[in-house]
């Protein structure tokens, strides 16, 4: 089965010339909703958590095996707000479409509650849908650039999986420039983000992971365009505001 997992790595022309804005590693526990989904040992997906017992993710990254780390920073080490979880209940969106990317969403109940901290609290989830335009913060552990040229001399950036949590500044694009981009593909669940005039890269690691903005998580990372070093088009987000009244029914029957 193809699973797209994604995380953006910004590229635009700056007010100061062609200068690529990238995504930079987040002050630790800045983003304390942000949680880490593993199968068994190894990491898979990001998510949200959105109240003790319920965290939410994109219904891509359901696996057989899932575990949950809430509090974390950095992947290798335990440096102690760290939480971990198993799931005891797997909910994803009836309506999912792979081929489509439809109803990209899950939930995902905790066998036990998380313990409320600095480093670990919910997001809150929207009462409006996002605005073009609106500034927003995606997070994750996926791909971002290495800028440091390779021993061969190769001025190409790299790309590499990091261990701690990485965070880009990004804002909302209207859905008639995004329905450019993707011709008969975007739907009313789904919302674009990226840089205006810029690329959205999109490649492994940060599928199911939060957009934030203005505060409220108005976003699940879904899918984009491939390959990472060549697109210029934004990614594709499913659009938590379209969702509102199933996450609550879902959470109220389980």
């Amino acid at each position: 089965m193809w699973l797209l997992l994604t995380f953006f790595l910004l590229t635009s022309a700056a007010q100061d010339g062609d200068k690529p804005l990238e995504d930079e590693e987040c002050v630790p526990h800045s983003q304390p909703w942000q949680v880490a989904l593993f199968e068994g040992g190894r990491f898979n997906c990001g998510a949200s958590l959105i109240s003790p017992l319920w965290v939410l993710s994109a219904a891509h990254c359901q696996t057989r095996f899932m575990r949950v780390r809430l509090g974390e920073h950095n992947l290798r080490k335990h440096d102690g707000p760290e939480q971990l979880r198993t799931v005891s209940l797997v909910v994803p969106h009836p309506g999912y479409e792979a081929r489509s990317h439809r109803h990209d969403i899950m939930l995902l109940r905790l066998a036990q509650a998380a313990r409320l901290t600095p480093q670990v609290r919910p997001v809150a989830l929207p009462w409006r849908c996002p605005q073009p335009g609106e500034a927003c913060v995606v997070s994750g552990w996926g791909l971002v650039s290495d800028n440091e040229p390779e021993a061969t001399g190769s001025p190409q950036p790299q790309v590499k999986l990091p261990d701690t949590l990485h965070c880009a500044n990004i804002s909302i694009i209207p859905d008639p420039s995004c329905n450019k981009d993707y011709p008969g593909r975007l739907m009313n669940t789904m919302v674009c983000a990226g840089v205006e005039g810029g690329g959205t890269d999109s490649c492994e690691g940060d599928s199911g992971g939060p957009l934030v903005c203005s505060g409220v998580l108005q976003g699940i990372v879904s899918w984009g365009d491939v390959p990472c070093d060549t697109t210029t088009k934004p990614g594709v987000y499913t659009k938590v505001c379209r969702y509102l009244d199933w996450i609550r029914e879902t959470v109220r029957r389980n």
